[in-house]
């Protein structure tokens, strides 16, 4: 007679938690629509008002004082400019760290270090790293406020997020690989080079693109290295002065209204979306191409 009552319990429990849980999916799906309804408005809104402004002489002119006539050319550039040096600078330590992290490093305590270091430094405001650059890249090393050091500003803003990306993806190899390539004979080098890194290209990839596309974004880093600055000549050398696209954007939304620059804003933004949807879209097709691989 007494079980009764305690299935009962039980049943009220499970009732409740079932409850509960539907309770949370309502919330999360309402919260996730009024994320996205907001995200819509914003994007329709830019697009209501930038869209006229998109032609080519947008695209090819210099920045101007006068709203109708300026354009994107130097900061396009200039964003071209240090993204790639970005690139070169950036990724080869950071998955070489990765690599080293998971596959060479000793079980010591000061790897550990370097493992939670590198997890702290991937949430740090992009501010500090700025303040960083501009006291050792601008001041100390006497770069100036040039591509270079906007360059090594965001690559080491974003080595830490493309470390750990890396690594996620260098610990999805499954073990047996590396077990069967070193029973055949192969180094330890040979192992990582020819079966595990094609296996973790993928991730890493992803990795890579998405830290890509926050250095794309990234205004107040570049800001505080003193890249705000009215650049009206192409850029031929990685010391030039530089601006980028996020930072015209800025520009232009500071001005009055009445100048007509908060459609050139409007405009500038819509561009910087398709380069990174561009290149999200770039991330997609590669991890496709190694995974058939």
């Amino acid at each position: 007679m007494a079980v009764a009552p305690v299935k009962l319990q039980a049943t009220g429990r499970v009732a409740r938690r079932q409850a509960i849980s539907r309770g949370s999916r309502y919330v999360l799906l309402a919260a996730s629509l009024v994320g996205v309804g907001v995200l819509a408005y914003l994007a329709y809104d830019t697009f209501d008002s930038g869209a006229s402004r998109l032609t080519w002489d947008f695209l090819n002119n210099y920045p101007s004082r006068f709203a109708e006539r300026a354009g994107l050319r130097s900061s396009i550039l200039g964003s071209i400019w240090v993204l790639a040096a970005t690139v070169v600078l950036a990724f080869p330590v950071a998955i070489g760290t990765a690599i080293w992290i998971e596959e060479f490093a000793p079980k010591h305590w000061l790897v550990s270090i370097v493992k939670l270091n590198l997890a702290n430094l991937a949430g740090v405001p992009s501010i500090i790293y700025g303040i960083l650059g501009l006291a050792v890249f601008v001041r100390f090393y006497d770069l100036g406020p040039s591509i270079l050091a906007g360059a090594l500003t965001l690559a080491v803003m974003i080595i830490p997020m493309t470390v750990i990306a890396s690594q996620e993806a260098i610990r999805q190899v499954p073990q047996s690989l590396r077990d069967g390539s070193l029973a055949l004979g192969s180094t330890h080098w040979q192992t990582v080079r020819h079966h595990v890194l094609p296996q973790a290209m993928p991730g890493i990839m992803t990795g890579i693109i998405l830290a890509l596309s926050r250095a794309a974004g990234e205004t107040a880093a570049l800001i505080m290295i003193g890249a705000f600055t009215f650049i009206a000549w192409d850029n031929t050398s990685l010391f030039d002065d530089f601006t980028t696209v996020p930072i015209q954007i800025y520009n232009w939304s500071v001005r009055p209204s009445q100048q007509g620059f908060q459609v050139n804003a409007s405009a500038a933004i819509i561009v910087l979306m398709a380069a990174v949807l561009s290149l999200n879209l770039l991330a997609a097709v590669i991890r496709e191409r190694f995974r058939r691989e």
